[in-house]
């Protein structure tokens, strides 16, 4: 394995640990940090006009990182 390669799979770790320390963080009683569901419904519920942008940047967040992990 090459060091790029575990240096990517670190910084992916490191993302994921802070993201659980976020949600954890705003599970605290009287925290004004929002869960990350409701911040995902509020980018799922972003429009412009009659384009739902929110899903469209959702759908491509979710292809880009299923393309770099299971694409190989």
């Amino acid at each position: 394995m090459s060091v790029s390669r575990l240096v990517t799979i670190g910084l992916f770790l490191t993302g994921a640990a802070l993201l659980g320390a976020l949600e954890l963080a705003s599970r605290r009683e009287g925290s004004r940090i929002p869960p990350l569901g409701e911040l995902a419904g509020l980018v799922l519920r972003y429009r412009s006009g009659r384009l739902p942008v929110g899903r469209i940047a959702m759908y491509g967040f979710w292809w880009w990182l299923g393309w770099h992990f299971f694409a190989r």
